[in-house]
């Protein structure tokens, strides 16, 4: 009895090995086969899609449960993302999640985070100093416990700082081995020249999906001329392009959409008629209105790579599949059409929150 019990557990062991085997195979595959993207002039390779992890504990409700966030953190791992989005502004947890969830693979992912608020707190205002993103990166460090950060952003420009003072001490972070590449988010055209004068800047995240189109007026030129990447964060507009939001949706009172004018009931019976348009396209494709929403995206230069958020497997799944999305030209344009067609209604942001947007 005991010689066919040490048989079972010889067996048992032999088969686990085989699973664990056959499991990082797979993952090697998966990687191997989710398209990757080049941002910027440095070499900054990434997967055609990230996942942005804010809404994990951050922003929009109740932070899910520790173990859940990296769950989801690993599954996006195991189908093929390799990039993660986090900040110091997100929350001291945030950070930590994810350098916890990826560490049995740190090896193989790029993290990015962002310096800039006083505090770390968004609406205590900018803080760019020197000093403040040397003690940020130390911070970040720790908690992501990592001995680099992959890409570090200015989460915000923070006009009191010229930015070539930022641009120097982000080239003093590389030099030092603690970062690898910089990034700006929400900048302006002029301001990302001065900031690529001093140092590469690898990408410049801001938000850019079929609902808002703002940055092809003037920072998708500047950043198609000096080489920047494009991180385009709620590619699904906060969640509103998937169609699984509509004007009867109640949002958890710490919900940040509660503050944005485009999500007032009103306005959303009205922007209804995008999604409408994305679910018709997606029927004929075999898709999901989101599907589409990231497919257009990816359509429209190969220096973007979006961070759609999610706090479910079934949603994170499907937003992979939109890296598979091809659109042709035709099918592009079909969009694009129609959306010129369409007044989209209600700011993006409240007044004081878009202040300090595009400086």
């Amino acid at each position: 009895m005991v010689i066919t019990a040490v048989i079972c557990i010889i067996y048992s062991w032999f088969y686990y090995k085989k699973f664990v085997l056959l499991k990082i195979t797979i993952n090697f595959y998966i990687n191997k086969i989710m398209e990757k993207r080049i941002l910027g002039t440095q070499g900054l390779e990434v997967s055609a899609l990230g996942l942005g992890c804010m809404g994990l504990s951050f922003a929009y409700g109740t932070a899910v449960d520790k173990q859940h966030g990296i769950k989801i953190i690993r599954e996006a791992y195991e189908q093929g993302i390799n990039f993660f989005d986090t900040a110091e502004a997100y929350g001291i947890a945030n950070e930590e999640l994810v350098g916890e969830a990826v560490s049995p693979f740190r090896k193989d992912v790029v993290i990015a985070t962002k310096f800039g608020f006083k505090g770390g707190q968004a609406f205590n205002g900018q803080d760019s100093r020197p000093e403040n993103i040397r003690a940020v990166a130390e911070e970040s460090l720790r908690r992501l416990k990592t001995d680099v950060i992959d890409l570090f952003y200015q989460h915000r420009v923070d006009q009191n700082i010229p930015i070539e003072d930022v641009a120097g001490t982000v080239k003093d972070l590389i030099q030092e081995g603690k970062v690898k590449y910089f990034g700006m988010s929400e900048a302006g055209a002029e301001t990302i020249r001065k900031a690529n004068a001093v140092l590469p800047v690898s990408a410049l995240q801001s938000e850019y999906s079929i609902w808002w189109r703002e940055p092809e007026l003037e920072v998708l030129p500047v950043l198609e001329e000096l080489g920047i990447g494009l991180v385009p964060f709620s590619p699904l507009g906060r969640g509103f392009l998937t169609g699984a939001i509509t004007q009867n949706t109640k949002f958890e009172s710490t919900d940040f959409r509660n503050s944005l004018p485009r999500f007032s009931e009103e306005n959303r019976s009205a922007n209804q008629k995008l999604v409408d348009l994305l679910s018709a396209i997606a029927s004929q494709k075999q898709a999901t209105p989101a599907q589409i929403a990231l497919g257009w995206l990816l359509a429209q230069k190969p220096w973007i790579a979006p961070i759609p958020g999610t706090t479910k497997s079934n949603r994170l799944t499907e937003n992979i599949g939109g890296a598979s999305i091809n659109l042709s030209a035709e099918d592009v344009k079909k969009i694009d059409d129609a959306f010129a067609q369409t007044t989209i209604q209600g700011d993006r942001y409240p007044a004081q929150i878009q202040q300090n947007v595009g400086k």
